[in-house]
Formats: structure tokens, sequence, C-alpha cells
């Protein structure tokens, strides 16, 4: 680390003990009740997080109704926050991950390991940011890590404390030897004030004249980073609506390829289905011819007697004839 930077971030503590007033957490809450405490603080005030913790512990009966509520739910009740539905996530996960771990919600073993191996641990906490694992370690374990939330780093570079590059990987190298263990919690409290400022209202007169008294040039900072930030979300912002776009048309053609696939099945089906009953009936009609051909033959008729004998004279033929033979006699 510099010199300079280290002068800086003395200098930074210094302005910032003038214009706010250093907060400490309360002693007796649990490593678990600090890490929900710094699921609500990343980037928003204190007041705002101390109603979002409160309503945690009021609303619902135990960790556990919070673990299974939805996160829209749990962002309703966390409305104050500047952006609740990210805190809602980051509470409801970290509980569904320490619950998974231990069937329970008991952080406090943490406190009897070495912190390094706490540290680790804490990593292993999915819903956790770096923000929250520093705040948890200063606060829960009594280590030496500052809490950097994303508004802070954003002040840190418009003074020249880091560099943009290190602000977009939330990185402030040798902070905490800059600033020493008996005033890293004071200094945590200072620099989340102002960035929670900065994350609220980056255009605001008293922030710049804060600024402005760290450092001189951080005007010119502050607009030549808000430029390129601003370049840079609407570059992705595009980006994502393109590939919002290509998902969709992904979409339709994936749509239309199985509909075609389904046609094409069904063709292939009803084909096969009637070659089947063409076989079939051919198969009958040769059965049939067959059952015919050894069907036996019925004798033939034999020859009518009818046929020889002569034909008899009518009747009345024979009467006119007896007659005509006849005398007729005369009377007496």
């Amino acid at each position: 680390m510099s010199t300079n930077r280290a002068a800086l971030l003395a200098k930074i503590h210094k302005v910032l003990k003038k214009h706010y007033k250093p907060i400490a957490p309360p002693a007796d809450r649990t490593v678990l009740d600090h890490l929900l405490y710094a699921a609500c603080l990343e980037n928003a005030r204190y007041e705002g997080a101390d109603e979002a913790f409160a309503r945690l512990k009021e609303l619902y009966f135990d960790l556990n109704e919070i673990r299974v509520t939805t996160i829209t739910e749990i962002a309703e009740g966390m409305a104050g926050l500047p952006d609740a539905s990210s805190a809602a996530q980051r509470v409801k996960r970290s509980l569904q991950s320490v619950f998974e771990a231990n069937y329970s919600f008991d952080l406090e073993p943490l406190k009897k390991q070495n912190l390094g191996k706490a540290e680790k641990d804490l990593e292993k906490i999915q819903g956790t940011t770096p923000f929250m694992r520093a705040y948890i370690t200063q606060n829960g374990l009594s280590g030496h890590s500052i809490p950097v939330s994303r508004g802070a780093l954003e002040v840190l570079c418009i003074v020249g404390a880091i560099s943009d590059a290190e602000a977009d990987k939330g990185q402030v190298p040798g902070l905490e030897r800059a600033i020493p263990k008996n005033k890293g919690v004071e200094f945590g409290s200072l620099l989340q004030q102002i960035g929670s400022e900065y994350y609220a209202s980056p255009g605001s007169t008293k922030l710049k004249s804060i600024l402005l008294e760290i450092d001189p040039d951080a005007k010119d900072r502050m607009v030549k980073r808000q430029a390129r930030l601003e370049s840079e979300a609407a570059a992705a912002q595009e980006a994502a609506k393109e590939k919002r776009q290509e998902a969709r048309a992904a979409a339709i053609a994936a749509r239309e390829q199985a509909a075609n696939e389904a046609r094409e099945a069904a063709a292939k089906a009803a084909a096969k289905a009637q070659r089947a009953r063409s076989k079939q009936s051919g198969k009958s009609d040769s059965a049939a011819d067959k059952k015919r051909a050894e069907a036996p033959k019925p004798p033939p008729k034999p020859d009518s007697p009818k046929a020889d004998l002569p034909k008899a004279e009518p009747a009345k033929s024979e009467k006119k004839s007896s007659a005509k033979g006849l005398t007729k006699k005369k009377p007496r």
C-alpha cells in the first residue's frame, strides 16, 4: 500500500468524523443477529436497517418462519430499505444455508474457532456478501475487517483512495493496515453512513461538499465515474435486451420444431397404422379365399325324369273328342 493511500484514508476518517457520529452495534447481539442486521444494513442507512431488523423480529414467530416465508413477503416488511427485495433475498438464503448446514440457527460456535477458520466457514454460508462477512467478523467475532458497501466503494473511488478497477472488483487494498483495529468499528460506521448517502442520492449538495473537502479533484472524478457507470449500465441493459430477444426467438424456434416433430410423428404413426390395417385386410381376404377353396363342392343335381315323358293333352280336348263319337238318341 502506498503512503499516499494510507494518508488519504486517514484524512477520510478525519473528515467523516466531522460530519457523522460513529455508531456501534449493541453488545448483546448474537452472531446470527449480526448476520441478519448486516443483510439489512448493506447499502442502507442505519435508521432504515434498525427498523427492518426490528420488523423481522416483530412480524415472525421465529427464524424458521422467516426461512420458509417467500422473499416477496419478507421484502414487504422491509419496505424502508433502498433495495428491500435484495435484502430479503440475503436474509432468506442465509437462514436457509445455516439451517441446512447445522439443522439449527446457531452460529455462536464460530466464536470458539480460530478467526481464519471462522471466516472460511462464513464464506460457506450462501446468500452472504463480502460486506456481510466483514461486518460479522468485525462485530460478531471481534476481528479486524472493515465492511465496505457498494456506495462506500464509489465514494472511495471518487476521492481517489482506490482505482476504478479496484472499485469494480469491490477491493480496498490496505484498508485494515491503514485503519487500526481500535478504530475499525468507528471508521466502518462512518464510511457506511456516507456510502448510504451516495447510494440514496449521489447528487446531493451535502455529499458533494464532503467529497470536495476530502479531495478537490473529486468533482471531476465523480462526473467521469458516473458517465462511465451510466454507459456501462446502458450497454448492460441493451445486452440483456438482446439476450431476452435471443432467448425468446430460441423458445419460439424450439416450439415450432417440437410442433413439426409432433406432426411428423403423428403422420408416421398414421401411415404405420394404415399399413397395418391394409396388411390385416389382405390377410383376411387370403384366408377367406383359402377357406372357400378348401370347402367341399356340392354334388351335381340329377337329371329330371319328367324331361323324357310325353306331354299330356289338355283335359278339355279329351272331352271334346269323346263327345264327338256319341250319337244323339231320338226321343220315342
